[in-house]
């Protein structure tokens, strides 16, 4: 079975872009995206930059390209689904070399063949990202134009997932599954925890993943207290919380699998907290399905960890979206007056942690009608091996 986003999914994408540009008012949307946050140029033309950064304009005259920097010329005419392309030099990279022998376009260029008119009004997607380089080449060709963040016109889009895009991300779930069980059945105390990482490594790319949906989770005992967090080399050990978290990324779509493990047997004090963690992720999955007003999950997940004595365990919490990125938007929070939607795609992200532990519950979920369909489903249950 081929795990590929076809062309008519893109142009589906286009129209709705096209109609979102419109409908705000804008001459010209621009979306930014660059190596580590690739998702909004590769969701409109499957085009993912390295080294440097990327961008695809979109106007109002339903005209459409991808902008790129000096050096991907080739791999982006190999990969893009947008034909139309303009090198621009300040989408290079960061050495910021100045390329005086090469020919390039700049905005008003753009602006120009893709408009045809004074430019007015211009949309910025990525705005969190937005790189002031870009930012100000933009300014210089269209120094009265109004610039308006418009992120939402790409958000909206990708919040709600069509049956190609839940394949591609039920594939990555799959994977990472296989992974986890592959992990378990190899690791040994004496491992570091970057040596575990190459199991992950190995088993997500065998089974057909195109990379990683994030960088890899392995962190034990105290490391294992750090929300956001980077393997070492320290040794696991035995008797010792450890955090897996296992990403896989088919076709452009991220998956994360989380399992707290513990070679051996957990300590009291680790288990009571995994089993309160485990308790709280399943009763949050219980809590979703359409129709449900977000922060009514986020308001019971908090209220469930009050009555269970953990308050002062938790981070954050309970779930964040999922599809290109492994966090994207939207998060569910107490602030989050939206209502859940069929085909939305979260991750339910349980994590607690003390002074000298940490875990993490994680599993990807499709909000349907009737409750939450699980994406990932193996092993929740207490790992002791």
């Amino acid at each position: 079975m081929e795990y590929k986003i076809p062309d008519s999914e893109y142009e589906k994408r286009w129209k709705k872009v096209v109609d979102g540009v419109k409908e705000k008012g804008l001459d010209i949307l621009i979306v930014q995206s660059n190596e580590a946050d690739f998702a909004n140029v590769r969701y409109l033309s499957d085009y993912w930059p390295i080294f440097e950064t990327a961008g695809v304009a979109i106007s109002k005259t339903e005209k459409l390209a991808l902008l790129i920097g000096p050096e991907s010329e080739t791999f982006a005419k190999d990969r893009s689904k947008i034909k139309k392309i303009y090198k621009i030099l300040q989408y290079r990279e960061s050495a910021e070399p100045n390329y005086p022998d090469m020919k390039l376009d700049d905005f008003s260029i753009v602006f120009k063949e893709l408009v045809g008119e004074k430019v007015k009004k211009i949309g910025l997607a990525g705005y969190q990202i937005f790189p002031l380089p870009v930012y100000e080449a933009i300014k210089k060709a269209a120094p009265d134009a109004e610039i308006i963040k418009s992120d939402e016109i790409i958000d909206n889009l990708r919040i709600i997932k069509s049956d190609v895009e839940l394949k591609m991300m039920k594939r990555a779930f799959e994977i990472s599954e296989i992974a986890l069980e592959e992990t378990l059945n190899s690791i040994k105390p004496e491992m570091t925890e970057l040596q575990v990482v190459g199991i992950i490594e190995k088993a997500i790319y065998e089974n057909g993943a195109e990379y990683e949906g994030h960088p890899q989770y392995v962190l034990s005992g105290k490391n294992s207290t750090h929300a956001i967090g980077r393997p070492k080399h320290d040794k696991i050990g035995k008797n010792r919380l450890i955090q897996l978290n296992i990403g896989a990324r088919v076709s452009g779509y991220s998956s994360s699998v989380g399992r707290p493990v513990c070679i051996g047997k957990f300590k009291s004090e680790d288990r009571k907290l995994v089993q309160a963690g485990l308790g709280m992720h399943l009763k949050t999955i219980e809590w979703i399905k359409a129709g449900v007003k977000a922060k009514e999950v986020v308001k019971k997940f908090y209220e469930y960890g009050e009555k269970i004595g953990v308050s002062k365990n938790i981070l954050y919490g309970p779930c964040h979206g999922i599809g290109m990125m492994e966090v994207e938007k939207p998060w569910m929070e107490l602030t989050s007056e939206y209502y859940l939607e069929e085909n939305m795609t979260f991750q339910v992200d349980t994590f607690l942690y003390s002074e000298t532990s940490g875990l993490r519950w994680e599993n990807g979920i499709i909000v349907k009608k009737d409750g939450a369909e699980l994406l990932s489903s193996k092993l929740m249950e207490i790992i002791e091996i």
